[in-house]
């Protein structure tokens, strides 16, 4: 059998081990086979090929160091960094971010952190939500290039100091598999861009292909407007949902998520039915918290994706947080019968089945959740539990459920939390008051450490410290009645005093 006909019959079989070791043995003997060359350029892509559109997660100096917003204080809604106050949900049930959004249904790059303001809000975020600091978006990328020439033990295939780049970007069949390989492969984004740009020229401005990867190559240098301008000509020759989801992306980094909703419905009036447009604007309306949009859109995924575990998510999570739990269990239970089985997911039943006075069933999915626990969300199971153990009325239980959550993860802020308010029942107020005190530590954005600080300062007869403490609870979330009311009591015996 002919060597590189093996080898292409392997490439299509995605063995792309084998298929590189095949035609190095071709290039071995000639080594100016250019079908073999470009072959093995092709195999070596796919080995360590990411759709990188959403791959990126923001780091620290992408957040503090940006230079892109246009608007430090931007108008409530039109902003990631300053979004409308939730509709349709209250912070009081739905917890949420560092920056005030509610978790989302399901985690993605950015959903965890949301776009914290200052630098102390960023490291607190980011190691509260990772086991590592995130320092760049890049990272990821970085890595991955590394790796991939390691695995080379002659060095690189191709150097490109070496490599006459204008010879082949005019070749339209080798210059897009050269530009592949150095974007994944070398990650070598500065050459990636050299190639891209040469090939534009050479093909006079006409292929939007190349348009498309000049403006992912500017996206991962940071040079937004530049991207948006090549993404545009891109659309203007030939309409592609790539495009419309890469320049909806820049608008995000931009801070412009309105900008990115008009591009996204531009794309579904040329795309009716295209399901990762419609996912990309439910996502934005979430970050704006417009749940009840988001929702909606979630639902017309679905409508032409019935398997989308995204929407599927999010749709439970938005019922079980409106208090419809046994609508919840329905979408978490075809979660599961699509074949997902994880924690998150046992652990979400079993909080359905709780709140549905399915006490048993509630039990049993626990311990399936705490079988299936990482480090991450082992925390969170116990916490859970506890909650459980409280509907049933043995505070013993609870207490030491709470104590396994801080053994699995001791800068759990909710466990410290509700481990004070159980000991201040007992009446350990010192005890409580400590719990407290590490709680708000921890997590400053959440309010309830805060209001009782304020109820256990008021009852001890602090009115200065509790004064101090509510107003803390009215910045982490202004709608909260109980705190408001606290205030106002406050004031008022500082008046008659």
């Amino acid at each position: 059998m002919d060597p590189l006909f093996q080898a292409i019959s392997y490439y299509r079989r995605h063995h792309f081990e084998k298929c590189v070791d095949i035609c190095t043995k071709v290039l071995e003997e000639k080594p100016y086979d250019e079908a073999a060359w470009t072959l093995k350029m092709k195999a070596l892509t796919l080995e360590v090929y990411v759709d990188d559109l959403e791959t990126d997660e923001e780091g620290i100096a992408d957040i503090i160091m940006d230079e892109n917003s246009i608007a430090q204080m931007a108008r409530p809604g039109t902003s990631l960094k300053n979004p409308n106050s939730a509709k349709g949900t209250s912070q009081a049930y739905r917890p949420v971010t560092q920056s005030g959004r509610p978790l989302s249904g399901v985690v993605r790059p950015g959903t965890q952190s949301g776009r914290p303001g200052t630098m102390e809000q960023a490291i607190r975020t980011r190691t509260a939500f990772t086991s590592r600091p995130i320092t760049s978006s890049s990272g990821r990328f970085v890595r991955l290039g590394t790796a991939s020439m390691l695995s080379q033990p002659d060095g690189p295939f191709i150097n490109f100091a070496r490599l006459n780049i204008s010879k082949y970007a005019a070749l339209p069949h080798i210059a897009k598999h050269l530009f592949e390989y150095a974007y994944y492969h070398d990650n070598d984004i500065r050459q990636a861009l050299d190639i891209a740009a040469q090939a534009t020229q050479a093909c006079r401005y006409e292929d939007w292909w190349w348009k498309f990867q000049l403006g992912k190559c500017y996206y991962r240098f940071g040079m937004f407007r530049d991207a948006e301008k090549q993404f545009k000509s891109a659309i203007k020759q030939q309409d592609m949902i790539d495009t419309y989801l890469w320049l909806g992306k820049v608008y995000i980094g931009l801070d412009q998520p309105l900008a990115a909703l008009d591009v996204y419905k531009q794309g579904l009036e040329k795309f009716p039915q295209e399901v990762f447009l419609m996912v990309h604007t439910a996502r934005i309306y979430e970050e704006l918290n417009d749940l009840d949009l988001a929702v909606k859109y979630y639902k017309d995924v679905l409508n032409y994706e019935a398997i989308d575990v995204e929407a599927i998510a999010c749709i439970a999570a938005h019922h079980f947080y409106n208090d419809q739990p046994e609508v919840a269990l329905r979408y978490y239970r075809r979660l599961l019968q699509m074949g997902v089985c994880n924690s998150e997911l046992y652990n979400n039943l079993a909080l359905c089945c709780f709140y549905s006075q399915q006490n048993d069933m509630a039990v049993m999915c626990f311990e399936r959740a705490l079988s299936l626990a990482t480090d991450e969300t082992l925390p969170d199971v116990w916490y859970n539990i506890a909650h459980l153990s409280l509907g049933i009325g043995d505070k013993s239980l609870a207490t030491q459920c709470l104590r396994l959550a801080l053994v699995a993860n001791n800068d759990h802020a909710e466990s410290y939390n509700n481990l004070g308010v159980i000991e201040g029942t007992k009446g350990n107020l010192d005890q409580s008051k400590a719990f407290f005190v590490a709680a708000s530590n921890l997590a400053q954005h959440l309010f309830e450490p805060h209001f009782n600080q304020a109820l256990l300062a008021e009852k001890m007869g602090d009115l200065q410290n509790a004064y101090f403490m509510v107003q803390k609870s009215l910045e982490a979330y202004p709608d909260h009645t109980d705190s408001k009311d606290l205030f106002q009591r406050i004031k008022d015996l500082f008046t008659t005093l």
